[in-house]
């Protein structure tokens, strides 16, 4: 019983209980709780920028082949898009199957947030994410936690490491004992999960009230459902496909699901799923390549829930899209869903810019998503985090890059360990 209340998954568990219990139960104190979680997130977020710079320029470094780096990086952007477009393509399907909008009326409320997402909307475009891509400031770039600025910058500088050959040997070394550092910094961090968790699942109850999921219980559970099709169907098929098993990896990252369900933010655990990534067979290598670029370009949950908000708002509003203009809509979003891990409030401003180049959905159906989806997030997070990890797995295995004995040997360890 002792070794079960040391365990993070047992811990971070009973702290999204009692968040959820405190919410319901005290709403004033609760929202008080949101500096927990906002501490928790923002001790990761310090150590992510340095953690993947070191990351990515060890991996290129020690590839030592330019042509396999350009080979991965390619492999994986086709691989992000193909994926994408199909988690954007399964929410517009059912979101007209099930019509989550039908029945459900238009609110004046949140007129003021909604102005704001317009305007953020009308500045972001996908050229306006390419240029964002390059930063001007290297420096400003770490200060700031841009993971796309700073996996370019690691890149080019793992690149002109490998061309100096042996006088960038001190600095590889150098940077592979900076790594441990920052690894062991992270296993610290980790240990307030818990804490970080509770923090931000009782500000969540406690400030939008379990009250506000019944109008929208239908969008909400439709969400959901197509979300758990789309990691038991399409990515179960695509980890079948590959020869690896879709549960084995899931009970291999089960402590972070839960911290990322408590914290609704899948940079919460990016360290960590690198780490759980290396551990479950992939390289370094390639782990470190495609999961911060993943955070940018592979939005699977993102991608189900603003092809199924769009369809939403068009029922609530009364608008009959063609299918003409529903396969547009999913044009418009394979662009700009794109820059939606970059901005805070992503989604929203993601929603207010696609309706704004669409011109057919009036943007008054965005207040009625204000009160959800904060609820919604968790699961977008969620999946977000499950399809970058399905990802790094199918580029090693295409790379010959996996050791197919490293998750045998962790299910093999954990097991020693529940026997003793």
């Amino acid at each position: 019983m002792n070794k079960l209340y040391k365990n993070l998954t047992f811990q971070v568990l009973i702290a999204i209980i009692l968040g959820i219990i405190l919410g319901v139960a005290d709403p004033g104190l609760a929202k008080h709780m949101q500096p927990l979680g906002k501490i928790f997130i923002n001790m990761v977020k310090m150590v992510i920028a340095p953690l993947i710079f070191f990351t990515i320029v060890l991996g290129i470094a020690k590839m030592g082949d330019m042509k396999k780096v350009g080979r991965v990086g390619g492999k994986a952007l086709l691989y992000f898009e193909i994926v994408t477009t199909l988690a954007l393509a399964i929410g517009l399907i059912i979101a007209n199957l099930v019509k989550p909008g039908a029945g459900v009326a238009l609110t004046n409320a949140g007129a003021d947030q909604i102005a704001q997402y317009t305007k953020d909307g009308a500045q972001m475009g996908f050229f306006d994410f390419l240029t964002n891509i390059v930063p001007s400031n290297v420096m400003g770039a770490f200060a700031n936690g841009d993971t796309i600025q700073v996996v370019f910058f690691a890149v080019l500088f793992g690149f002109a490491l490998t061309l100096i050959g042996k006088v960038g040997e001190p600095v590889i070394d150098l940077f592979d004992r900076l790594a441990q550092v920052f690894y062991k910094i992270v296993n610290m961090i980790m240990r307030v999960a818990p804490i970080g968790a509770f923090g931000a699942i009782a500000f969540t109850i406690g400030n939008y009230g379990l009250s506000s999921l019944l109008p929208l219980g239908k969008l909400m559970i439709s969400v959901y459902a197509t979300m758990a099709i789309f990691v038991f169907v399409i990515l179960n098929v695509i980890c079948k496909m590959f020869g690896f098993s879709l549960w084995a990896y899931l009970k291999h990252i089960k402590e972070e699901l839960l911290i990322v369900l408590g914290t609704s933010s899948s940079e919460s655990v990016l360290p960590r799923m690198m780490t759980k990534m290396e551990d479950f067979g992939c390289s370094k290598s390639v782990t470190g390549l495609v999961i911060p670029t993943g955070y940018s370009f592979n939005l699977d949950g993102t991608s189900v829930y603003l092809s199924m908000a769009v369809i939403f708002m068009a029922q609530v509003s009364g608008v009959h899209l063609t299918l003409g203009q529903q396969i547009t809509t999913i044009a418009i979003l394979m662009l700009t869903s794109k820059g939606a891990a970059t901005v805070t409030g992503g989604g929203f401003i993601v929603l207010a810019s696609t309706l704004s180049a669409m011109h057919v959905i009036p943007m008054a159906g965005l207040a009625l998503l204000l009160g959800v989806d904060r609820f919604m997030s968790e699961a977008r997070a969620i999946i977000n985090m499950i399809g970058n990890g399905v990802a790094t797995v199918v580029i090693a295995k295409s790379e010959k890059e996996f050791d197919d004995t490293k998750i045998k040997n962790v299910a093999k360890n954990k097991v020693e360990k529940k026997a003793v």
